[in-house]
Formats: C-alpha cells, sequence, structure tokens
C-alpha cells in the first residue's frame, strides 16, 4: 500500500477528492480503502509512479478546447527553446490560417508552460498544428461559443408549459402493445391547441433487442442509437406495400388486441411480434426492384454511411447478441459471451461479421427507421407552432454488457460504478450499476465519445435535460467491493465538456437543462450560470434555508419548474405518503426512528406548502387547520403554483 504521502499525491493527480460536505453539510473523509481501489481501478500503478522524462522541446495536449472569447491556448515548451513559434489552424470549414510568434513573445504562465495568442476563428472542430525549428505537434483545436442556445421567445420574455410523459406508457387502439411514435405524433395537435410547447420524454436510447425483458431507459445498450421498439410499424412505407406483412398483422388482431389491453407492458411479447414483421419488410425491401424502394434503399445507404463505424459497431452488437441469447448461458450480454468475442476486433468477430452481414444491416435498418420517425415527431411538434417541441432526456450512464461498453471498453472503468452519496431520499447511499467514464481516456479520444453523444441526442429535439449534469464535473464512484456509502468523487474536465455541450447545443438549436439535483458543487453551478445551461427546479425541494417554500418569484428565470420527477412520487402519493410506506417495505430506511423521523419531516412539508399555497392566493388556509386531504384540486393548486414562478419553463 502507498504511503499517505503518495496516496494523497496520487489521487490528486488523478481528481480523486479527499472528502465532501453532505447533505446535512458535514464533512466526511474518504477512506484510503476507498481511494485505493479507486485509483487500482483506474490502472493506476502505485509504488509505480515516476514520470517519463520529456524529450520533445515541444508538447502539445491530445485536444484544446477555447470559446471565441479566449485569446491564447497552452503549450508546453521546454524552456531552454529558442527561435520561431510557427503555427497553422486548419479549420474545419476548409480554410488554413497561419501566425508566428517569438518565444520570446509568448507569456510564461508556469514552468514550460506558454501561452500561445490565437488569431479570431469560428466555432468548431479545427487542427492545430505547431513548429518550432525541427519539432512539430498536432492536436485538435475545438472552438466553441460562450452560451448555449436559447430560443428567441424566451429572450423576449415569454415563457413556455409543457408535459412529461414515458412514450412506452401511451395507450391507443392503432399501436402494438407499447406507445410509440404515433401515438406521439397524434398527441402533438392537440397539446399544440392547448398552448403546449414542449414535450419531456423519457430516454430514447437503444436498449437489447435480444433481451426485451431489460427495460430501464436508464441503463441503455448504447445512447447514441434509440430503442426500436418504439417503431410504428404501420408507418413504415414498406408496410403498405407489403402483403405478406398485411397479412400476418391481420392474423395476428387477437393477440394485438390483448397486448393492448394488458395493465403492464408485455416487452417480450410486444418486441417478438415487432421484430418478426420487422424482419419481413426488410427482407422484401432489399429484394424489391421498384422504383420507390430504390429510393428507400438509397436512403437507407446514405443513413449507414453518414453514421459510419460507430453504427456498424453497434448493429454487429445486436447482431451478435441475438445470436448468443439462443444460448442460455450468453444471454446476458458481452460479458457472458465466449472471451474470443469480447472485443469488436478479434477475428471471431470479424468472422461472425462477415457470414452475417444480412443481419447486421437488418440492425442498422431499424436504427433508420427510428430516427426517420423521431425526426418526423419533431418536425410536426414545430409545425404545430410548439417553440421548442421534443424535450429529450440523456442517461448518466449505459449498462455495462450492452453495445456501449463493448465497443469502446478502454474509456470504461471495470472495477467501479456510478452512484450518489447518501441524501434525505436514499440514506445507504446509491449504486446504480453503472460503469463510469475514464476521464483520462475520454481526453485521450479528444472528447469524441462525449462529442458523438450529444450530436445524437440533440438531433431530434428542440430541448435536452441531462441528467445528473454533475457527470461534467464530478462522479461518485463505489469500488465494486465496498458499499455505496463508501464511494469517492473523481472529477472530470468541466472547463472543457461544458464549453462542448455549449457548441453543440448551439449548432443543434438546442435548449440545455441540468438535472442538478442533490449534492451539486458550487463550480458546477457556477459553469451552468456562466455557459446558460438551464437549472432543474423541483417544487418539492426548492425551500429557504428556514425550510420555507420558495415563492414563485424567487424562482431563476433560467430553469425548469417542475412539481415532481420520474424519480420522484407523483403528487398523491407524496402528499399521502405512500412513498415513505413503499420505502419501509423494501428496507431503505436503517432504523425505524429514520422511518419517523421521515414521516415527521414530511407533515412538516406538506403544512409549509399549504402555507406557500396561501400565500399566493391559490388555497384558502391557516395554519391552525387540519391539513386537507387529497384532491385533484390541491394537485392543480400545486401545478399553478410552479406555474406562476418566473421560470422560463
Amino acid at each position: 500500500m502507498a504511503d499517505d504521502t503518495t496516496l494523497d499525491t496520487l489521487a490528486a493527480r488523478y481528481g480523486l477528492e479527499s472528502g465532501y460536505y453532505d447533505y446535512r453539510g458535514e464533512y466526511r473523509q474518504f477512506s484510503d480503502e476507498a481511494r485505493i481501489a479507486i485509483l487500482r481501478a483506474m490502472g493506476v500503478k502505485l509504488h509505480q509512479q515516476a514520470q517519463e522524462a520529456v524529450t520533445n522541446s515541444l508538447v502539445l495536449p491530445n485536444v484544446i478546447v477555447c470559446t471565441q472569447e479566449e485569446t491564447y491556448c497552452r503549450l508546453s515548451l521546454n524552456q531552454w527553446c529558442d527561435g520561431v513559434v510557427k503555427a497553422s489552424v486548419n479549420t474545419e470549414q476548409g480554410q488554413a490560417i497561419y501566425f508566428e510568434y517569438e518565444i520570446q513573445q509568448l507569456e510564461q504562465v508556469s514552468t514550460n508552460i506558454f501561452r500561445l495568442p490565437l488569431l479570431p476563428l469560428p466555432i468548431g472542430y479545427h487542427q492545430l498544428t505547431i513548429r518550432i525549428n525541427a519539432d512539430q505537434a498536432t492536436c485538435t483545436l475545438i472552438i466553441t461559443p460562450t452560451r448555449c442556445y436559447e430560443p428567441e421567445v424566451i429572450t423576449h420574455g415569454h415563457k413556455l408549459w409543457g408535459v412529461s410523459l414515458q412514450v412506452y406508457t401511451l395507450r391507443s387502439t392503432q399501436n402494438w402493445g407499447i406507445g410509440d411514435f404515433r401515438d406521439l405524433q397524434q398527441l402533438i395537435p392537440q397539446l399544440a391547441q392547448q398552448g403546449c410547447h414542449l414535450i419531456g420524454l423519457n430516454p430514447l436510447h437503444a436498449l437489447r433487442p435480444a433481451d426485451p425483458a431489460h427495460i430501464s431507459p436508464y441503463s441503455p445498450s448504447h445512447r447514441d442509437y434509440l430503442n426500436v421498439l418504439y417503431i410504428s410499424v404501420p408507418d413504415i412505407p414498406e408496410f403498405s406495400r407489403s402483403q405478406q406483412a398485411q397479412q400476418l398483422v391481420a392474423q395476428s388482431q387477437a393477440v394485438l388486441d390483448e397486448l393492448r389491453q394488458l395493465p403492464l407492458v408485455d416487452y417480450v411479447r410486444v418486441a417478438e411480434f415487432k421484430l418478426k414483421i420487422l424482419r419481413v419488410l426488410f427482407a422484401e425491401l432489399e429484394h424489391q426492384q421498384a422504383v420507390s424502394s430504390a429510393a428507400r434503399i438509397k436512403a437507407l445507404n446514405e443513413f449507414i454511411f453518414q453514421q459510419g463505424e460507430a453504427l456498424y459497431q453497434h448493429a454487429l452488437y445486436d447482431a451478435l447478441d441475438a445470436h448468443f441469447t439462443t444460448q442460455a448461458q450468453h444471454r446476458f450480454g458481452w460479458r457472458s459471451w465466449p472471451a474470443e468475442f469480447h472485443s469488436p476486433h478479434t477475428d471471431a468477430v470479424q468472422q461472425f461479421a462477415k457470414h452475417h452481414a444480412t443481419e447486421i444491416r437488418f440492425y442498422m435498418y431499424l436504427q433508420w427507421l427510428a430516427a426517420e420517425q423521431l425526426s418526423a415527431t419533431q418536425q410536426l411538434a414545430r409545425a404545430q407552432g410548439m417553440s421548442i417541441g421534443l424535450y429529450g432526456d440523456v442517461a448518466v450512464g449505459v449498462d455495462p454488457n450492452g453495445s456501449e461498453v463493448w465497443s469502446n471498453q478502454q474509456l470504461y472503468i471495470n472495477g467501479a460504478s456510478v452512484g450518489a452519496p447518501p441524501d434525505p431520499l436514499a440514506l445507504k447511499g446509491q449504486d446504480w450499476g453503472i460503469p463510469p467514464q475514464h476521464p483520462f481516456e475520454l481526453q485521450q479520444q479528444a472528447y469524441q465519445p462525449f462529442i458523438h453523444l450529444l450530436r445524437a441526442t440533440m438531433r431530434s429535439v428542440g430541448a435536452l435535460r441531462i441528467d445528473h449534469v454533475m457527470t461534467l464535473c464530478r462522479l461518485w464512484w463505489v469500488p465494486h467491493t465496498m458499499e455505496a456509502t463508501d464511494g469517492v468523487y473523481v472529477h472530470y474536465p468541466l472547463d472543457h465538456l461544458i464549453k462542448l455541450v455549449a457548441l453543440e447545443s448551439v449548432r443543434n438549436q438546442c435548449v440545455v437543462i441540468g438535472e442538478d439535483l442533490g449534492t451539486v458543487p458550487n463550480a458546477m453551478r457556477e459553469a451552468m450560470q456562466r455557459f446558460g445551461l438551464y437549472h432543474y427546479k423541483v417544487l418539492f425541494f426548492e425551500k429557504r434555508f428556514d425550510g420555507q417554500f420558495k415563492l414563485p418569484h424567487e424562482y431563476p428565470q433560467r430553469a425548469l419548474a417542475v412539481v415532481t420527477t420520474h424519480d420522484l412520487p407523483p403528487f398523491k402519493s407524496w402528499w399521502q405518503g405512500d412513498d415513505i410506506a413503499l420505502r419501509e417495505q423494501l428496507h431503505m430506511y436503517p432504523n425505524m426512528q429514520t422511518v419517523q423521523q421521515v414521516q415527521h419531516e414530511r407533515e412538516a412539508d406538506r403544512r409549509l406548502l399549504m402555507l406557500a399555497l396561501a400565500r399566493v392566493d391559490l388555497w384558502y388556509w391557516h395554519e391552525h387547520q387540519p391539513l386537507p386531504e387529497y384532491s385533484f384540486a390541491l394537485m392543480r393548486a400545486a401545478y399553478l403554483y410552479a406555474g406562476l414562478s418566473q421560470s422560463a419553463l
């Protein structure tokens, strides 16, 4: 084990905090055992930390990220360098920009670190090359705007309201047992007529079609792609031309009626039937020679070309997953497959790809259909007058057994998972079972996985919620051998990541909402304010220091105000304390004393909420009266309270 000095030095070098302030305001020191476990998970050798000597006189980082307002970047030069620094920037737009400086003109900010002045550059992804005498270095140079996108309707002072819904819960007489994109499209005109401007959705990320029982949208297989069960099969152009598919559907009306009427979604049967028909449509499209089919095939091929190798690897994963799901011992994702299939680059995988090219193309076809229908849904929302339209949600992480980890294993940490420290809702802390990304490896990959994620999730929405936005700043890593309470905060390059959010937000004209609940460091709050990310304000949590609920005028303008969220009980359950009873049944409280304390706090919160409603004339009540029973009118008053806030959304 490393001595304390070595451990503290290593922990600081790799972004581990030494402690934190919990939700009670008490400082908690992280244990040496937890920090050592995290460092080992990151691949750090605790006893061999000698730094390699820098032999080159010129060292550039792998990637430099600057806003348009920043007039310089940093580079490392041997302090005995002499001569002229010649720089060239090849811009994303195809321009070549040259500039040079005498080394003596550069400002030295620390040992061997100098500031290189930059000429004004357009936003985008460029390539910077530096030459000093015989030495040359190249890196990615990313220039970003200074703030995220904000629509004019909001900057002109208007407030917008919307609804949230989980797509899979939508009911209709037309879907196949699960809410789909057609159901969503049919809701849009009704909502737009009432003045709705945004529709908040659950994460639409790809799950594993081979294992439809794995249903959590917050534990996806790959966040860059879509859940194909949301495809509305009758709306696919191929369906109207397929006699075989229509005949199969006609023969299965009794099955479809049963699936629609079930109290819960039967994911396994829904997936089985949808994929059966989708395979028919794909096979017919590939073999038809009609002009209409040729146009569709051309569009599919263009989609596959634009998406590139990343889409191919995701489809390859799905094909492998479907292949191994037929074998009981291998049906739990890539970690359960034979070892020779654990990497997309092995000979076994390449041989599989060679012999299953049609199956891989089928899964790319599914992603094309889903992307096509989601894009059409957003276009409809905007055409109906919605200023924002769809409001998407990006999950904080992924299933360790899924496609995203399999295709980029060097980015993900094996020996730890992401979670959260203890708080009033989870007194034992949380371990979400999702692997963290290695912050150094993310930077080594020039942030490309993060950039692709932003592009993919912003492409067909007008607003995006970043779940647990603190992931841009730090994450609670829980070593696999320890409890959630034994986690450690690990830092991420906030300055770079939030600038990339601003760049993709502006390019995609997408409002960004950061879910900043829980323990939020000041650096995160300041960065959100500086770059124009919207805050996420939940009525239940918006209180002053004295415990009183904040009044509507005390809410920030650049925020989304909500009564409750998918992580919290509905208002009725909150009011009646049903969530407390459920947590008690699930043994989520450490002891009976805690249960009684939580019940007492809820009673106090209910009384304080009634006082707040009375202060803004939404309910006639004074503190000596008994609390009212739950009613629709009471819930309506709570939503009106959020609606009265000065928050823009």
